[in-house]
């Protein structure tokens, strides 16, 4: 694992592979890069991978400060820039989808397409209620039990024992100021603002969970595309790796334009 700082801030990343376009991935909340270890063993073959732990996650500094959506992506810009890599792929599942689309609306000189993997955008009014009373849960005593067993339930019982284990660790690693300012961020974000802002090639890949809004979506980032990942939930590319990582393949082939 390598470690760059920002301001005084430590972000630990792993960086793989060789190949363009590279990828850059991004975990969802109390997660941290291990949970894309079936795409960083996929990628890596042909590709650039850059796997990050966002800040408040994994090994990275957790200072106690404000998290933000803006800033995260912010932190993912300078990464970037500092590790020299060009108009990458940005994936991102759940919260990391949201940074990766705040990316392609602030700094739209770095990615060249971002995927995002059943993240919340304009989450109907049941995910919302949900959101909203798991974000109330993290205020009491007992929020780092609620915080495992919110990320233990979207797991699903037969999956790979290995990935499951990596997905539990990573959420001791998270600190109770970091998880609860990181999803009020998530639940105040301007979703709009970003996906009016977008203007590269975008991928969702819908689990079926009712997370998005994805019609809406769509009005406003007419550019994207949607995959429909079959029997899974919301940990769809650690349940079903070959699935997830066809689609994106696709998705990859789908930007190369033959020359004339």
């Amino acid at each position: 694992m390598y470690r760059l700082v920002r301001d005084g801030v430590g972000l630990n990343f792993v960086d793989v592979g060789r190949g363009a376009p590279a990828l850059v991935l991004v975990h969802d909340l109390a997660c941290d890069h291990t949970s894309f270890t079936p795409q960083i063993e996929h990628f890596r073959q042909c590709h650039r991978v850059v796997g990050v732990d966002l800040r408040g996650h994994g090994q990275s500094d957790k200072p106690e400060q404000e998290y933000t959506v803006s800033g995260l992506a912010d932190d993912l810009a300078w990464l970037c820039y500092e590790l020299g890599v060009y108009r990458p792929i940005v994936v991102g599942h759940g919260l990391g989808g949201a940074v990766g689309l705040e990316l392609s609306a602030r700094n739209p000189d770095i990615p060249s397409a971002i995927v995002a993997l059943n993240s919340h955008f304009f989450p109907p009014p049941e995910a919302r209620d949900s959101l909203l009373s798991f974000a109330n849960r993290l205020r009491a005593p007992t929020w780092s039990e609620e915080l495992r067993r919110w990320v233990e339930q979207a797991l699903p019982i037969g999956m790979d024992s290995r990935h499951r284990a990596r997905a539990l660790a990573a959420v001791s690693l998270i600190p109770r100021q970091a998880a609860t300012s990181t999803l009020g961020s998530v639940l105040a974000w301007n979703c709009a603002r970003a996906a009016v802002g977008c203007r590269v090639p975008a991928l969702y890949l819908d689990a079926g969970t009712g997370a998005a809004d994805l019609e809406q979506l769509r009005g406003l980032c007419p550019q994207l595309s949607v995959g429909k990942v079959k029997g899974s939930g919301h940990f769809q590319h650690l349940e079903l790796p070959e699935q997830v990582n066809g689609m994106i393949d696709d998705f990859l082939a789908s930007l190369i334009k033959p020359s004339i």
